[in-house]
């Protein structure tokens, strides 16, 4: 479907207690602030939504996965309060994620940046195409994935987490993030990806939803304190934006 609205699109669609949920914006799928918190709010609502089991996150179209946060609202902060709220909503979202009770699984079509890591870490399975390299830019434009680190680690560990983020400017392919743990499965082809995602999540739907809100806790545990430590590192992501250093960095990246 068409991807044309500044603020990009989110739409869910709920079917024999599977939510549907597919993000999409026209600068390779990804997020200005009004995106990401319509996308924490939508989960917050799903997570309570007795006729859902499982849900399904995914992206428009059959490129990118997700580009992270928008490039135009980084260059554009001013203070350390727009700071804050910028590098808060992938914090919002991770929460979001981390706090529903059903479980997410992703579907990752391409390749996934910055905070489009992110979003695939705080998924809890997650299937993904070959085409779906993965590569954390932040330090080269003179921030770090503070924010994601804590989702991203907790998938990959602190080496794997170090690999990616020490060397901005190198892909790692899918085959490299299935091994370190971000992807349970990855497929030669999107039909493919389709075709084991729809019978994965028809039986996971046909499990006692009980169960599987337990199973969902016990994996997230020990990281209840999030709320606060998230936030706390957007505002860190803040006010590195607001450095002379950043600021150049960033000019090389402008159109």
């Amino acid at each position: 479907m068409a991807i044309d609205r500044p603020n990009g699109s989110l739409y869910t669609k709920i079917e024999n207690n599977i939510a549907h949920v597919e993000f999409g914006h026209p600068a390779s799928n990804s997020f200005v602030s009004e995106l990401l918190q319509r996308l924490a709010e939508e989960l917050d609502s799903l997570s309570k939504n007795g006729a859902v089991s499982v849900i399904l996150l995914k992206s428009e179209g059959e490129r990118a996965f997700c580009a992270g946060a928008s490039f135009d609202e980084l260059v554009a902060i001013s203070n350390l309060e727009e700071g804050k709220v910028f590098f808060s909503g992938f914090a919002n979202v991770i929460n979001a994620m981390r706090k529903c009770s059903k479980p997410i699984v992703g579907r990752v079509q391409g390749k996934a940046v910055g905070g489009g890591v992110g979003l695939a870490s705080a998924c809890d399975y997650v299937h993904a195409t070959v085409d779906a390299a993965v590569k954390l830019s932040e330090v080269a434009i003179g921030i770090g994935p503070f924010v994601i680190e804590p989702a991203v680690t907790r998938k990959i560990g602190k080496a794997a987490m170090g690999e990616l983020s020490l060397y901005p400017s190198e892909w790692k392919n899918a085959y490299w993030a299935k091994e370190k743990g971000l992807y349970a499965k990855v497929h030669d082809s999107i039909v493919e990806m389709d075709k084991e995602i729809d019978i994965h999540l028809e039986k996971l739907a046909s499990y006692n939803p009980e169960a599987l809100s337990k199973m969902k806790q016990v994996l997230w545990e020990g990281t209840d304190h999030w709320d606060d430590f998230l936030i706390k590192r957007a505002e860190m992501s803040g006010k590195l934006a607001l450095s002379e250093a950043t600021k150049k960095a960033l000019e090389k990246f402008k159109k």
